[in-house]
């Protein structure tokens, strides 16, 4: 069985998902420590006509100290929904298929989510369904693992009895493969490129969230994202 293990980022870019359509199960680290910087878990890379958009999502941090990504609590105070949905509609509102998913956009900015995991988590779902990935999601917490780096990973594979493991080829040289080997653990690397295709508002801008290849290819948007993997 092949598993593959990211954090739960928000609305993250195309190769977050092809590395799941890839694997057999999708392990989120929903227990691992919230970074003190800036963080894909937080922030994300849209497209409107003065070229990137970004958007955050605020979370409270101030005198929390270290936080693990499961206790992280959304910050609610101030008008960043209504503001972040006004830019989703002026950016994509002449998208082919935005009005597909404007409904949805709507409703998880409007849900207000305790924590950035279940909020991140409903969008990663979403679109699991959206791009027909049918690959099982499980959470670090519901597996009860509390390793630290390669450990983590190997005890990952062993709770969930994967036989390999799928790793960006650019990330295996910082894992130990002796330790992997002795598991029984079969390191699988993977490249994903960026994938092109239509964009509105002037030059192609590579590895946005994947909601803008969405809103600009609809159905084919699984296919675009896999044209140009290899393994």
């Amino acid at each position: 069985m092949v598993i593959s293990i990211s954090r739960p980022y928000f609305a993250p870019f195309p190769g977050y998902f092809l590395k799941a359509q890839m694997s057999d199960v999708f392990v989120i680290l929903d227990q691992v420590q919230f970074p003190l910087k800036t963080t894909w878990i937080t922030r994300n890379r849209f497209k409107n006509d003065q070229g990137t958009l970004w958007m955050t999502i605020p979370v409270w941090k101030k005198n929390l100290g270290l936080q693990p990504i499961d206790k992280v609590r959304i910050c609610h105070e101030g008008r960043w929904t209504k503001k972040h949905m006004a830019s989703f509609k002026k950016a994509y509102a002449g998208a082919p298929y935005f009005q597909e998913h404007s409904d949805f956009v709507e409703e998880v900015f409007a849900s207000e989510c305790e924590k950035i995991v279940d909020f991140n988590l409903k969008i990663i779902r979403y679109l699991f369904r959206i791009l027909n990935i049918g690959t099982q999601i499980i959470r670090q917490s519901e597996l009860a693992v509390r390793a630290k780096g390669d450990r983590l990973l190997i005890e990952i594979c062993r709770r969930t009895d994967a036989s390999d493991l799928l790793v960006q080829k650019e990330i295996c040289k910082f894992l130990d493969t002796v330790q992997f080997n002795r598991a029984g653990i079969q390191l699988r690397p993977y490249t994903s490129p960026a994938p092109v295709y239509p964009q509105l508002w002037g030059d192609f801008i590579e590895n946005l969230s994947v909601f803008d290849l969405v809103f600009n290819c609809g159905p084919k948007a699984l296919e675009i994202m896999a044209a140009g993997k290899s393994v």
